[in-house]
């Protein structure tokens, strides 16, 4: 599953490791540089930025991931240079190091709200970043510009031995997942859950239980994921958000979401608990 890696610690300041071989989270849009290897890929190591003809738009120093400093950086548009590409961090799934692409989702989002906050959103003045913590500062007006979060809730339903999956219109062809929606402002979690799946298919819920979450950062979610039970209503979808719905046994299952995602998680654990 996609998630920081226990190893890792955050650092907003790595100056005095600046001699130390350290990893290049090189990212455009959702797009991660790597080296094409033999054995498959791997990130840019070294002590200072490797590339010297190839401007940085923005550098912002990640942390320490198993004795080594990680860097985020956004260069300029340009083609890569010879022997790397950007690839889509979905696509480096299962192919680069379980540990990197955590730390890859952090540098995603990153660069992402460090771009988006240059300029302070009361007053206009240009931003500074802050040393001391994970922040945008105005000098202006004082306001401080902190990462975005966008929390997300999803639930798994299920009736008797079916669980209720759903397609979007984002999916890929023949993809169904589990009901998901933003939390509005002035929403608890639970209150969220229950209107996303009255708007979305029509039912009500039951013994709500929280299961797990996930950073996603696609670009800056945070999934919180519950289990719930079939109480009552009849199968509707709005047509809009929801296209499809329907309730599934564990061996009658239609396509599913990435492995990495937490829905491919509590569909798994759905089919574990009916298989045993």
């Amino acid at each position: 599953m996609l998630m920081l890696p226990d190893a890792f610690a955050p650092a907003t300041a790595l100056s005095a490791r600046n001699a130390e071989p350290g990893w290049w989270f090189v990212v455009a849009g959702d797009q991660l540089l790597v080296r094409l290897t033999e054995a498959g890929v791997d990130l840019p190591i070294a002590p200072e930025w490797p590339f010297a003809d190839w401007p940085i738009a923005r550098r912002i120093d990640l942390g320490i991931l198993s004795g080594r400093p990680c860097y985020a950086v956004e260069a300029a548009n340009r083609e890569p240079p010879s022997g790397l590409v950007f690839e889509g961090l979905r696509s480096l799934w299962t192919r680069l190091d379980e540990a990197l692409i955590g730390v890859a989702g952090q540098a995603l989002q990153l660069i992402e709200w460090d771009r988006n906050h240059g300029f302070c959103g009361r007053c206009g003045a240009p931003t500074q970043r802050r040393d001391d913590e994970r922040a945008r500062h105005c000098p202006a007006c004082g306001l401080l510009a902190y990462p975005r979060l966008s929390p997300v809730v999803m639930v798994r339903i299920t009736r008797e031995r079916e669980i209720l999956l759903a397609r979007a219109p984002r999916f890929a062809p023949g993809v169904y997942s589990v009901l998901a929606g933003f939390v509005e402002a002035g929403e608890t979690l639970e209150q969220a859950l229950h209107r996303e799946v009255a708007e979305e298919v029509n039912l009500r819920v039951r013994n709500l239980r929280y299961f797990a979450s996930q950073s996603w950062p696609f670009p800056h979610s945070l999934m919180i994921a519950f289990t719930a039970d079939y109480a009552e209503g009849e199968l509707h979808v709005d047509g809009q958000e929801i296209l499809d719905a329907g309730w599934f046994a564990p061996g009658a299952l239609p396509g599913l979401p990435s492995p990495m995602s937490m829905a491919w998680r509590l569909i798994q654990d759905f089919v574990a608990q009916r298989t045993e």
